[in-house]
């Protein structure tokens, strides 16, 4: 299959909007010449779908995995992931001396390779903590915040198209930071163990977990979420997954917490003339090889470089193990856009509020400033989005689908709660009772009222009998 990109030449200014690239200009709206056929050029917000199917498939477990506990998770886990899952010897649980073997078999470079990138990410999460505020005021009214971890948190690592124990990293070490007592992994089974990918349970052993199940999909969150005969629910879910994964986070919400909902991944890279074309061209395929619906954009103030980049795509694909899954994402969601300046690129950035940034410009601190919704910004050609999901330290699970521009990036604060305190003395309820009482008053909620002058009644007793 040859991918097609989009490409997009304004005349005026180009924002995105509304899921889709609209242009303006300050008089009227310009052409576009699109090599695709589609109505829009590149639909980056891009409006999940309803799923019908999936999404009733999806209620059905859920249903009946609160209904039959054990038997139901056992039923569709050996319908869709192992079908041993039935046999009277499988356990789901997986046990640390499992795990262990696990990290034992694989290389020492990969070894080494999760431990300094372990050490890296727990450091940068580390400076996340908050300590406890507290406050007073002359009428001795003292108020506090102070931070508490969430109990209990299940953690969903994939197990489809490729494992990924960078995943498990990224969200294990916040809760861990966090303080988070009891964390619980899930994976799918494979199909030839029972057991989750190799990969996936050495990092739980590095990281020291002790309770994992070999269990995936929907009938995972659900077990999670409300709980099972032999699994105890969670009070929080996080990781990724696919649509199934997802649409059950979606409906367990509120039941219990969730992370976020993860969509597809995605980047955009803002190049001038100065950047090398063979770097955007992988980078672009960095996301496209995820999964065949990534994202992978490009806008820049070169035309010249537009032609550099599609050659060097053209070039890369042709060696890459992935190669049919990159060149389906490229061909739906694959696009390169051509603006004025600058400030026309990041304008497009902010309207989008993509997962990854990359600012392959001559002075990309100058930017940062202007870019205030994206998931994480990557500077310079020397920090391809790649860094950022194995090593740096920052975390890999980012808002995607546009929610860039109310939410952030998984963090320590996820897995924490901040509870207020309040201590007042009687001078304090005294100084401030008329204001409470008046607003009380005003919203018609006498009892409110009544708990203020009831004390203040007592204390006005008191102080007479001390007289």
């Amino acid at each position: 299959m040859k991918f097609q990109l989009g490409w997009l030449r304004p005349s005026g200014r180009a924002y995105l909007r509304y899921g889709h690239i609209e242009l303006i200009s300050r008089a009227e709206e310009f052409a576009v010449k699109i090599r695709r056929d589609t109505a829009a050029l590149f639909q980056w917000q891009r409006t999940s779908d309803s799923n019908d199917a999936a999404m009733a498939a999806v209620r059905e477990i859920l249903t009946d995995v609160t209904q039959r506990g054990d038997e139901a998770v056992r039923r569709w886990t050996a319908k869709l992931d192992y079908p041993g899952a039935t046999d009277g010897s499988f356990r789901f649980q997986v046990s640390p001396a499992v795990m262990e073997s696990a990290w034992n078999g694989l290389d020492s470079e990969l070894q080494e390779a999760l431990q300094a990138a372990s050490q890296r990410i727990r450091r940068f999460h580390e400076s996340q903590l908050h300590g406890t505020v507290e406050i007073s005021d002359a009428d001795g009214a003292v108020l506090g915040l102070v931070w508490r971890p969430i109990r209990r948190v299940g953690v969903y690592a994939p197990g489809g198209r490729a494992a990924y124990p960078s995943t498990v990293l990224m969200n294990l070490i916040p809760a861990q930071v966090a303080g988070v007592s009891e964390i619980v992994l899930v994976s799918p089974p494979q199909q030839g163990t029972g057991l989750p990918h190799p990969h996936v349970m050495a990092a739980a052993h590095l990281l020291g977990v002790t309770e994992m199940y070999a269990l995936g999909g929907a009938q995972a969150i659900a077990a999670l979420a409300y709980g099972t005969e032999s699994i105890p629910r969670v009070d929080k879910l996080a990781g990724p997954g696919n649509l199934y994964v997802a649409l059950a986070k979606r409906l367990v919400m509120g039941d219990v917490g969730i992370d976020s909902i993860a969509g597809p991944s995605e980047v955009f890279i803002v190049a001038d003339a100065s950047a090398n074309p063979n770097y955007i061209a992988a980078d672009m395929l960095a996301q496209a090889e995820h999964d065949p619906e990534a994202g992978a954009v490009c806008v820049t103030t070169a035309p010249e470089l537009a032609n550099a980049i599609e050659a060097a795509l053209t070039e890369q694909l042709s060696v890459l193990p992935r190669r049919e899954v990159a060149e389906t994402a490229l061909s739906k969601w694959g696009a390169i856009v051509t603006a004025h300046s600058i400030a026309e690129a990041l304008e497009v950035v902010n309207r989008s509020a993509p997962e990854h940034v990359e600012l392959l410009v001559e002075r990309p601190e100058q930017c940062l400033d202007a870019i205030y919704q994206a998931g994480t910004i990557f500077c310079g050609p020397f920090s391809p989005e790649p860094v950022g999901d194995y090593y740096a330290g920052s975390n890999h699970v980012l808002p995607t689908h546009g929610t860039a521009r109310f939410a952030s990036g998984l963090g320590v604060a996820d897995f924490l709660r901040r509870m207020s305190y309040v201590s007042y003395q009687p001078e304090t309820l005294r100084a401030h009772a008329n204001h409470i009482m008046t607003l009380a008053q005003a919203e018609g909620l006498d009892a409110h009222a009544r708990a203020i002058s009831i004390r203040l009644d007592e204390m006005s007793g008191a102080k007479e009998a001390d007289d």
